[in-house]
């Protein structure tokens, strides 16, 4: 028989994160109603250097969202038709739908099992076989950093991009390195689930590039630099002023919720360690030296039965990502066929997110590792 908790435990609890800031969020959010300014303004200008900041960027660009974010990025790299653009089969659709709508083609290249992202030796073998892939967009899943020193250094031989896809990874780590530092232009998200998310969609770039900022700054206005005159074709993507200012008082909270996310998931490898539960948590590669956790995905036999069963015990999970990118039915023109990403694929039938949140308390990580066991006694 199913054991039944006493209380539900969320995949993610955004009220009680709320509630510790709630004061301080409707106090910013009167001051920017009373100011009847929205649209753009000093509160965006505020976050974008503070994000600019703490990404070891010089420049930062509000917009409207993470998937426009990565849009505007390639806009920014003037791809022509038929150009390619590479990037992993496993992750959100925003990255590959970015792709597709800035007018290239996406190409992938399988992932690693341990860390969720880009193999660069499948990486090396694509940049050889695909001539007109003209950027590189890796993922920092899960709030792991890619492995960017050998991208980076395949993108320079080639002279191509790298836009890192950084949605998921406000504060991680490469080597010492933040993302948003490391590629020509890095994409944030701050969707309400992210570690930094708004009340509402938005998004952030950054880059040390001045002519990129300068670009891409234009480039979210439809093109323009000045009022009405257009000096390229952009889109209307603007952070709005409420939720730059949502985002600057959750901001001074980012790194103690960071810190409490990385100790739920050392509590999280010490429970399932010592009851023994047979699923693989993540454990960060030696060169990701700050894992934020936007997700804990274990890797687990019989998922889908798995997950049903926390489901009947009141835990919350979510399974990221179930089908890969490559053998989505939109991207069916493609050529891809079921085999090509053996690990996007196996993964995809073994990944399950379990509650990470900073709210968590110690004793209901043990209680989720202890329902995990009961379930595979």
């Amino acid at each position: 028989m199913n054991r039944v908790i006493e209380k539900p435990i969320p995949l993610l609890d955004l009220r009680a994160q709320h509630r510790q800031i709630r004061d301080e969020v409707l106090a910013e959010v009167i001051r920017v109603i009373d100011s009847q300014k929205f649209i753009m303004g000093e509160d965006v200008e505020k976050l974008e250097r503070e994000i600019a900041a703490y990404s070891g960027a010089r420049f930062g660009i509000g917009c409207a969202s993470g998937s426009d974010a990565l849009y505007l990025a390639l806009l920014a790299l003037d791809l022509q038709p038929g150009d390619q653009v590479l990037t992993a089969p496993y992750t959100f659709f925003a990255t590959a739908g970015a792709i597709h709508r800035a007018g290239a083609i996406p190409v992938f290249a399988d992932i690693q099992a341990d860390t969720f992202n880009i193999d660069v030796s499948r990486v090396a073998e694509t940049l050889t076989t695909h001539p007109k892939i003209k950027a590189i967009v890796p993922i920092h899943l899960f709030g792991g950093c890619a492995d960017m020193e050998p991208l980076c250094g395949l993108a320079r031989e080639r002279g191509i991009p790298v836009v890192e896809d950084a949605a998921q990874s406000i504060g991680s780590e490469y080597q010492g390195r933040r993302a948003g530092s490391i590629g020509d232009i890095a994409c944030f998200s701050f969707f309400p689930s992210k570690n930094l998310g708004g009340y509402g969609d938005g998004g952030m770039l950054t880059t040390n590039d001045a002519s990129l900022g300068e670009r891409l700054a234009a480039l979210r206005l439809h093109g323009s630099r000045r009022k009405y005159y257009h000096d390229w074709v952009g889109i209307n993507s603007r952070l709005d002023a409420l939720q730059a200012a949502v985002l600057r008082v959750k901001f001074r909270y980012l790194d103690s919720w960071t810190e409490g996310r990385q100790r739920n998931a050392t509590l999280y490898r010490e429970f399932l360690a010592a009851l023994g539960v047979p699923v693989t948590p993540p454990v960060p590669a030696p060169y990701q030296t700050r894992h934020i956790y936007n997700q804990f995905s274990i890797l687990c036999p019989r998922r889908d039965q798995l997950q049903a069963y926390l489901k009947e015990n009141g835990i919350g999970t979510e399974i990221y990502y179930p089908l890969p990118l490559h053998l989505q039915a939109c991207f069916a023109g493609l050529g891809y066929k079921p085999g090509d990403f053996p690990v996007s694929e196996r993964l995809a039938g073994e990944a399950l997110a379990l509650p990470i949140h900073s709210e968590l308390a110690p004793h209901q990580i043990e209680q989720i590792c202890r329902t995990l066991k009961a379930f595979y006694a």
